[in-house]
């Protein structure tokens, strides 16, 4: 179902203060910046694309009838990948708080935008509530949800062993209870590997900055119950995962799934049988590693969730044995297809590589138990990469929390720690090279393998490993340069779209998401990452909105976009991490 607007009848409508005058003319597409806004002394940019006669910019009033700051655009620059001309506005130095508009003589007015103490509060709070929307097995009432309220859907509380999953004590066909969790993505299936990196991040962010989350209120059903709501909302697919180990040797299923994607329909009306499906090394890793940091983590609220933590690690020490006696079980589905009834053709998440699993299952085994035996269980350190955190690729994780916990570490680890935060800092610093020369002065976009599947994951990851960076040296230099990716994200980008579903003038609002696209209302669920410019987007999905050819600017805000315009919990989590640490450290800036 494609929704359709005019959205000029939307200006305003997000941010306040808007007067009649700028809202009079559409904004100019052509001047991208962060839609949401900025904090009053970091920095502050926008972009002008296309020939520009006048070099100068104004900063007004919302109305237009003020002018606080004059500035002289930057000289032009050919964008690195459509070679589009481009210029830089640079009004850093506006430190007045207000909604105001950036104006271009011959251009026009920019999309209103806020410089305000907090500024990205409210969508930082988003990208975790977005977390609430994709819960399954529990209705979604209007008291929580506003105006995207919908039945319960996927009980899964009648779950088939499939063929490839059985065992002697768990023959194929039959029935177990597998409840709770978060719908992957745009579909309706749930899978360990990914719900991995997106827990690993997610409980990642509440340890870096426990005392930001605890002053947080989302409004979910769990809200006021001395549990931070980040960890009430990640708990709900943390009981999840626990029923997806195999009680019979600790060995993990790899997916619970149907065995087809279901179709654009609302979760209760999906009615086909559920599977979950063969073991495998890196769900199980995964899921030791996840298991480890929870225990870690729940454990100081023993009140609430009394024998939480222990379950956590008995699960987490039994996940990592079954690893350590298969430590080659690749899931390949269509292996599995050619042996196996029903054949299986929801996302494989296959990985052939565990070597990165086994780094960060024994990461964090080593730090809640302190027992060496874990540390060393692996080769931590096989070489001197520093690979960009994804769901196939978990090694950074492991080493964020091994630079988290530096003042904690046992000797045989911390003999290790100055080569380990060196070469975090170098990886920060190799990201960081070149992006104040390039066209939209951001760290993202540096070659065209920034822009893949879920190009918006690795923005937000890129943020979240010079966060890390900040957090060694105390150098702002890093935390402004992942402030530049937010802005990214939000605005200051080749397409000039905010990718933040509910956030910015001109955002995502067809995202390839089954909830927004079959309910009926025209507004998608707020909070949710569209998954950005994907380079190969156009011969994915076959989407034939596509208008651009530059690695930075394919993507379409179309529902068919499944290559471009999907979310999915795995960008979302990086998106937590960065809005609400940036939120947390920048609060007085």
């Amino acid at each position: 179902m494609r929704k359709k607007f005019w959205r000029p009848l939307l200006l305003g409508l997000l941010l306040g203060g808007v007067g009649r005058a700028a809202m009079a003319q559409a904004p100019s597409e052509e001047i991208r910046l962060n839609q949401v806004g900025f904090y009053p002394a970091a920095p502050k940019v926008a972009v002008v694309v296309g020939e520009v006669k006048e070099t100068v910019f104004h900063v007004k009033t919302a109305d237009g009838k003020k002018t606080l700051f004059t500035g002289k655009l930057a000289p032009m620059k050919p964008a690195e990948f459509s070679k589009k001309p481009t210029r830089v506005a640079d009004f850093s130095s506006l430190r007045q708080t207000g909604t105001f508009v950036l104006e271009i003589p011959g251009k026009g007015t920019s999309y209103a935008f806020e410089v305000k103490p907090k500024v990205h509060e409210a969508v930082a709070a988003a990208s975790i509530k977005g977390f609430y929307y994709q819960r399954t097995f529990s209705e979604l009432p209007q008291q929580y949800a506003g105006q995207w309220p919908r039945p319960a859907g996927h009980p899964d509380t009648q779950v088939l062993i499939h063929p490839s999953a059985a065992s002697p004590q768990r023959p194929a066909g039959s029935v177990i209870s597998s409840p709770r969790g978060w719908y992957d993505a745009g579909d309706y299936n749930k899978y360990i590997v990914n719900s991995g990196i997106t827990m690993g991040t997610l409980l990642s962010g509440y340890e870096d900055f426990p005392e930001y989350f605890q002053k947080q209120s989302l409004n979910i059903p769990e809200s006021g119950n001395q549990v931070p709501d980040l960890l009430d909302e990640v708990l709900w697919n943390l009981r999840w995962m626990l029923t997806m180990q195999d009680p019979h040797g600790g060995g993990v299923y790899h997916k619970l799934t149907n065995p087809a994607f279901d179709g654009i329909i609302m979760p209760h009306q999906a009615q086909n049988p559920r599977y979950v499906v063969q073991k495998g090394t890196a769900a199980s890793l995964d899921f030791a590693a996840v298991m480890a940091q929870a225990s870690r983590v729940y454990g100081k609220f023993s009140k609430a969730f009394p024998g939480l933590a222990d379950s956590c690690l008995t699960a987490a020490t039994k996940a990592f044995a079954w690893a350590q006696q298969n430590p080659k079980v690749e899931y390949n589905q269509e292996a599995i297809n050619k042996e196996f009834q029903p054949q299986i053709s929801t996302g494989a998440y296959g990985d052939k590589d565990f070597q990165d699993e086994f780094i960060w299952a024994a990461a964090e085994l080593y730090l809640t138990t302190k027992q060496d035996r874990y540390y060393t269980a692996v080769n931590l350190f096989p070489d001197d990469k520093m690979p960009l955190p994804s769901w196939g690729q978990v090694r950074l994780l492991g080493y964020y929390s091994l630079a988290r916990f530096s003042k904690e570490l046992t000797p045989v680890a911390k003999k290790d720690l100055p080569l380990l935060q060196k070469r975090l800092v170098a990886f920060a610093d190799e990201l960081m090279a070149g992006a104040a020369d390039r066209a939209y002065r951001t760290v993202m976009g540096k070659t065209e393998r920034d822009y893949n599947w879920g190009s918006s994951s690795n923005a937000a990851n890129q943020g979240i490993a010079l966060l890390q960076a900040f957090r060694i040296t105390s150098d702002r230099k890093y935390l402004h340069a992942a402030l530049s990716n937010l802005d990214y994200l939000l605005g200051r980008n080749a397409t000039g779209f905010s990718f933040v579903t509910g956030y910015g003038q001109k955002s995502t609002r067809h995202p390839h998401h089954r909830p927004s696209m079959a309910d009926g209302i025209a507004e998608p669920v707020p909070g949710l990452l569209a998954g950005g410019p994907n380079g190969q987007a156009n011969r994915q999905d076959k989407c034939p909105t596509y208008t651009a050819t530059s690695p930075d600017e394919m993507y379409t805000d179309d529902d068919c976009s499944y290559a471009s315009n999907e979310i999915a919990i795995n960008w979302n989590a990086p998106l937590v991490y960065l809005a609400n640490g940036l939120e947390a450290l920048l609060q007085k800036e």
